[in-house]
């Protein structure tokens, strides 16, 4: 599958939890309550983990992983982490952790 297809798998999968498909920055994310939660940029995934979060942490040490560029200006979100197709394994484990954080006091805001 590519990062599209991943992407619709793990959009179906979360909108049995109230998820919605949308749009951030021009490229496709994933909302709750209003909010993105996963934003897909090319073949990379970015989740709002909550910078300082051990789930933040464990994602950033995959190899490849980033803070979240969205414009390429090299001014990342401090509570994002673009993790590439070679990790789709874990996408959808840090989609649900970024969706759950949404509806938590200690979530990212």
């Amino acid at each position: 599958m590519n990062a599209d297809e991943l992407f619709d798998d793990i959009a179906e999968k979360l909108a049995l939890r109230g998820a919605t498909a949308g749009a951030m920055f021009g490229k496709r994310a994933l909302m709750a309550n209003g909010k993105a939660f996963a934003c897909l940029k090319d073949d990379d995934l970015a989740f709002r983990l909550g910078a300082e979060t051990s789930a933040h942490s464990a994602a950033l040490s995959l190899a490849g992983a980033t803070l979240f560029d969205p414009s390429g200006k090299k001014r990342p979100f401090k509570d994002w982490v673009a993790v590439p197709v070679d990790h789709e394994d874990q996408w959808l484990r840090l989609a649900d952790i970024a969706f759950d954080a949404l509806f938590t006091t200690r979530g990212p805001n």
